[in-house]
């Protein structure tokens, strides 16, 4: 039986830490912090839900982060 993969570790970051941040800024921020896919939402966004390491989501309201997640 082969082995199970060991993911990748994820930037030791918190993602409660983007909201409220201007969308462009919290992009910026994130790809520094090590994320290797940043994704912007609008609120009400119809998504699958895979998780997907390294990313880090944001649904983004007129221009601010106001909520975000991770995979």
């Amino acid at each position: 039986m082969a082995p199970v993969p060991t993911p990748p570790a994820q930037p030791a970051d918190k993602p409660e830490s983007y909201v409220g941040l201007d969308a462009a800024a919290a992009e910026r921020q994130a790809g520094a912090r090590g994320w290797s896919t940043v994704r912007a939402l609008p609120p009400g966004t119809v998504i699958t839900m895979e998780f997907v390491s390294g990313r880090i989501n944001f649904e983004v309201e007129a221009g601010t982060v106001t909520r975000c997640w991770v995979g």
